[in-house]
């Protein structure tokens, strides 16, 4: 399951997927932000077949700080910057989830964030500097969001990330694909799939979930920035072939297809401008 709790930060982190950075320094606002609106559709949870699409405020924020930066990578905070690798600091979040019918009788799951470092290196640039590949590897201790907050486990997701910047001739659109594996501690599946024996019935037999291996997702987004107004889509499949949990009786779907549209004005714009390197 990768969702913000905030549907509207949700769309916002994944309709951003898609950018590819320039190969020299370039001036940008130190700042952006706008606000519109998008729809989303996802699972519950993954492996789950309860799916919801809902509309929602779309927020738009361009932030390039010296080590806080706010743009098409997500919200990341620059710990070491090579001409190789980045060491970044990455985050992620889970929705809450409530009656679901395959969960019935158990207890509702919680939110959760999830926070760690992300180890980004950089594969490939082309000359022109439209085209780039980059392997990132967060890993995330993911803790539950509510008055008593709990560590759930550990959470590694490598991905590789192809960007490109005016694909097929289309200038001004940036096309990007993200796609790796997800991997996860036995703690943290437990908390999705496990089924204890208070919570057992004939159709939910009891079940223990294992760490390991938690399935592959491909993503693919599309975006532009026009001079006032930016607009994005993307898709994300996921598989949960060979999964460790894969035998849960809550997991009742090994794949599926979710994804989101948005749309956000341009409100207000710094004077200043900083240079924004690769």
């Amino acid at each position: 399951m990768r969702a913000l709790p905030a549907a509207a930060a949700l769309a916002a982190a994944a309709l951003a997927a898609a950018w590819t950075q320039r190969a020299q320094a370039t001036e940008e606002p130190l700042y952006e932000f706008g606000l519109g609106v998008g729809a989303i559709a996802f699972n519950d949870y993954r492996g789950s077949d309860t799916t919801h699409a809902y509309p929602l405020p779309l927020p738009y924020i361009l932030y390039n700080g010296k080590f806080l930066k706010a743009n098409r990578d997500g919200i990341r905070g620059t710990l070491f910057n090579q001409d190789r690798f980045e060491l970044n600091i990455s985050f992620d979040a889970t929705t809450p989830v409530r009656n679901d019918h395959v969960r019935h009788g158990m207890p509702d799951l919680k939110p959760t964030v999830e926070l760690g470092p992300s180890f980004d290196l950089h594969l490939m640039r082309s000359d022109d500097a439209k085209v780039k590949l980059d392997l990132r590897m967060p890993v995330r201790a993911a803790v539950t969001v509510e008055a008593s907050p709990k560590i759930i486990g550990w959470t590694f997701t490598p991905r590789l990330a192809l960007d490109i910047r005016d694909p097929l001739g289309f200038n001004g659109w940036n096309l990007g694909f993200l796609t790796g594996p997800l991997v996860a501690d036995r703690r943290y599946h437990a908390y999705f799939y496990s089924v204890a024996p208070q919570f057992v019935t004939a159709a939910r037999p009891a079940y223990q979930a294992a760490g390991g291996y938690a399935g592959t997702q491909f993503i693919s987004a599309l975006s532009k920035r026009f001079a006032r107004f930016w607009v994005g889509a993307y898709a994300r499949y996921d598989t949960l072939a060979g999964a460790t949990f894969i035998d849960s009786p809550l997991v009742l779907r090994k794949s599926y297809v979710s994804g989101g549209i948005g749309f956000s004005w341009i409100i207000s714009r710094s004077s200043q401008m900083v240079d924004v390197p690769d």
